[in-house]
């Protein structure tokens, strides 16, 4: 079969790093998702490309941010698009309708939009055959999450969260050490990002999500997926306040969420684990490091200890005025020897490229939804769990109580 078409829905940081009018300062300078396809289309993955914003006049500038850091960069290589809506167009929040219309059943789109938005797009395009990648949190609410999972079984396409951690060699590699240890009883995690991304988040932070559903996301699903034989059954949520607010944000916005959550063993409740995962948008500008990132993992017999902060790579600038240490397992941005893209290593790379891969699969025939969900990949039943344990906490820090986690036969609610 031809490579599938993609369409890139949300034309923000993470998708071309073209964040103000300008580039990014963080460390998505030139995006993930358009450089990984526009290197995927050279290496014949994925056919025709496209994009979606609300605002079309953004696009010039985003076309020329791509030619100058990225064609210009790697060997010419093409970072054309079709774009929706017109260039002509100030605002269009309903674009997407469109840009998805103009798809055939077996493509597929990227969904990095606000967290609010990513049920309504990802339901519009799997209710017209297409396959559907969107970033994490699948959604804010359990009952979104369950709706796309059944929808996606009644129009038989590959809906795939993009919990790029997962791949992190570290990560991957202690999952499996995780199974030689015996029962989980411990799981502790911390990510945070510095103030500054604020800025780029102001739209919606404290508004239409919060630090928890963007950060501990990560973990939530590493842990859930470390421990398949455990299932979540409480949620108490504690939330710091302050900082967000004197920078801008509206009243109310958290700057650090912990989530506490008890693990029951299926099958023998009386096995109980607990699970602490902490985030934060409000760590220091020039902490040395985008993302401080680490957990501790204790099971019956043994533990596991990652920092994925500090990887024995740190660089010393003058300009910077500070050591930095970066990461150059999550994106390599570094070119090749002979001047093409050569990060296809990198776990954010890999994330989108499994989701290319398997959707060639179905289409082709040789998977089918059930197989790919037992590969233990990302996909909307996989991730079940983690979506209730971010809205269990969102629901803890707003009525300010515990919140029950209850599933049976394969349906979850909260109480």
């Amino acid at each position: 079969m031809a490579p599938i078409n993609v369409l890139m829905v949300g034309t923000g940081e993470y998708t071309t790093g073209f964040v103000g009018g300008g580039m990014s300062g963080s460390d998505k300078k030139v995006g993930v998702v358009g450089l990984t396809l526009f290197d995927l289309r050279r290496r014949g993955k994925v056919s025709k490309l496209s994009m979606v914003g609300t605002s079309g006049t953004k696009f010039p500038a985003i076309r020329e941010h791509l030619r100058k850091n990225i064609s210009d960069v790697y060997n010419n290589i093409d970072v054309s698009f079709t774009s929706f809506p017109p260039d002509s167009t100030a605002r269009d929040p309903d674009a997407y309708l469109s840009a998805i219309d103009a798809l055939s059943p077996g493509d597929a789109i990227t969904i990095f939009t606000p967290d609010t938005t990513h049920y309504p797009i990802a339901l519009y395009a799997i209710r017209r055959g297409i396959h559907v990648l969107i970033t994490k949190p699948a959604t804010k609410l359990l009952s979104h999450h369950q709706h796309l999972l059944a929808e996606s079984r009644i129009h038989n396409v590959f809906v795939f969260i993009e919990h790029h951690k997962r791949f992190d060699p570290a990560y991957s590699v202690a999952k499996a050490k995780a199974k030689e240890l015996g029962d989980f009883n411990y799981f502790y995690s911390y990510m945070s990002q510095p103030k500054f991304q604020l800025e780029t988040f102001k739209a919606w932070a404290g508004r239409d999500s919060d630090i928890s559903y963007y950060l501990n996301s990560h973990h939530v699903d590493i842990c859930e997926s470390m421990v398949p034989g455990y299932r979540p059954v409480k949620v108490t949520a504690n939330g710091s306040r302050g900082t967000a607010e004197a920078l801008g944000c509206v009243q109310g916005t958290e700057d650090t969420i912990s989530l506490l959550v008890r693990w029951e063993k299926k099958g023998e409740p009386e096995k109980v684990a607990t699970g602490v995962y902490t985030a934060s948008w409000t760590a220091p500008q020039k902490a040395g490091v985008h993302s401080n990132q680490y957990f501790h993992y204790m099971a019956a017999n043994g533990e596991i200890r990652i920092d994925q902060a500090k990887r024995g790579y740190d660089v010393a600038a003058d300009a910077a005025g500070q050591i930095m240490w970066y990461n150059p397992f999550y994106m390599k941005y570094a070119p090749d020897e002979e001047g093409n893209f050569n990060g296809q290593t990198g776990y954010g790379y890999i994330s989108f490229e499994k989701f290319v891969d398997s959707v060639a699969a179905f289409n082709e025939g040789r998977v089918t939804l059930d197989q790919l969900d037992q590969r233990g990949l990302p996909t909307i039943k996989n991730t079940i769990g983690t979506t209730a344990i971010l809205e269990a906490g969102r629901r803890s820090l707003d009525e300010g109580r515990t919140v029950e986690i209850v599933e049976s036969e394969g349906v979850w609610e909260l109480k």
